[in-house]
């Protein structure tokens, strides 16, 4: 777990790490939310309407901006305050993907800073974009 401080944090401050989308999470995912939209249940479902395979749910993987801003920018110092996504590709159960977050700006009047999120594939393609405002607790 990164410590970012307030005083630490500058413009263009980068973090990133990488997870593989499990067929426990997405079942897990499913518990939790209670979605059970087919797309995300029936692969010949998700199939007939153009999809490779049943289609992981796109808040799951938006659930990893939490990971960045709570373990890797800022850290351990983090409140998460704001957060909104837009999926660009679908997501699959054994994709491999990787979050990466940059510092846009850091506001010493409210001490707060916002950070640009992208969350690419094993291809390198973008699947998800995100905007992510965090205040300090230290």
């Amino acid at each position: 777990m990164n410590n970012y401080t307030f005083e630490q944090m500058t413009v263009g401050l980068t973090e990133s790490f990488s997870v593989t989308v499990t067929e426990e999470m997405h079942n897990r995912f499913t518990e939790l939310s209670s979605d059970r939209n087919p797309m995300h249940m029936d692969a010949d479902y998700a199939k007939q309407r153009g999809f490779n395979d049943r289609i992981v749910y796109g808040m799951l993987s938006a659930s990893f901006f939490s990971a960045l801003a709570g373990m890797y920018l800022p850290g351990e110092h983090c409140l998460l305050l704001e957060c909104s996504s837009s999926f660009h590709k679908p997501v699959y159960i054994g994709d491999t993907l990787t979050i990466t977050g940059k510092v846009s700006e850091v506001t010493e009047a409210t001490r707060t800073a916002r950070i640009k999120a992208v969350i690419t594939n094993q291809k390198g393609e973008k699947v998800v974009k995100g905007k992510i405002t965090v205040g300090f607790t230290e």
